[in-house]
Formats: C-alpha cells, structure tokens, sequence
C-alpha cells in the first residue's frame, strides 16, 4: 500500500472531517473535485482508508457505562485466539477489541446501559467460554479524548 504527499494530505483532511465534499477536499489538497474523488476510492480500495464513520457518545444513546476490560486466555492456541476473535467481532457490546502482548491477550472497550446489564454480559461473555481463564475491568470515570485519528506520515518526494 503506497501512498504520495497529496494523498497523505487527503488523509489529513478526511480524518478531521470525513463529511466534507469531494470538491472542498480537492481544493485543500491541490486538486479537481474528480481527481479527489479517484484518489479517495484507491486509498479505499486499498485498505489505506478502512472505513468512514461518526463517533457517537455512549452516554447521548443510552450506554453510559463503558470499561476497559483485559481478557486472557487459558491456553495461546490458533484455534482458541481465532474463535475470541469471531466472539469479538460478532458482540455489539464490544466495541474495540485488541490482541495485545502483556499481562493480558486482548484488551476490550465494551458499553453498556447499567452494571446489571454488564454482569449479564460477562455471564455469557466470559463465565461460559471455557477459554477464559480470567477477566479485569476496568470502568472508565471519564472519556478525555475520542477518535481515530492517525498520524499520517507525509512520503518524501522522489
């Protein structure tokens, strides 16, 4: 996946704001609205950019009550670390999962309505997964910065 100064600039400019036009986007970058708009569907195409989407406050829908949660497993097999994966990507409760290297083997934000809500979660969740060999939660008091925004490194010229 490679990428020129112009597109870095794109990048820049999408992550700050994803809403804006082809045509605004292009004039910040230097180019037509159409050459953007090919520029933005490669970068796309080619995993650059993953996806487009709103961060949404947990607490404005309802959820006001998020943790950081590490999990670790009983046993680093292929088949146990692949099925956590399929558990994580298919709960909405999660909404970030992570396999890191530490303490733990992944690290989970979760959401949740009440803490009731959260005990019914971890009885599925983790009491009846027999790969789990333990969990800590962590309850966040207070969010300070929220996105996903990445430092795009500017390519030198050629």
């Amino acid at each position: 996946m490679q990428y020129d100064r112009t597109d870095a600039r794109i990048l820049e400019i999408v992550q700050k704001n994803n809403r804006l036009t082809s045509e605004i986007i292009g004039e910040l970058a230097g180019l037509s609205a159409t050459a953007c708009q090919r520029r933005l569907k490669r970068l796309r195409s080619d995993g650059i950019i993953e996806a487009d989407v709103s961060i949404v406050s947990a607490k404005a829908v309802g959820r006001p009550i998020q943790m950081l949660v590490l999990v670790s497993l009983e046993r680093e097999r292929a088949d146990i670390i692949d099925r956590f994966k399929k558990a994580i990507r298919s709960s909405a409760e999660v909404v970030n999962g992570f396999y890191v290297t530490g303490d733990a083997d992944f690290v989970l934000y979760i959401t949740a309505r009440t803490m009731e809500d959260y005990e019914q979660f971890t009885r599925r969740f983790f009491y009846e997964n027999p790969d789990i060999k333990g969990f800590k939660t962590m309850v966040v008091m207070d969010r300070i910065k929220a996105g996903f925004a990445i430092p795009v490194e500017i390519p030198d010229e050629d």
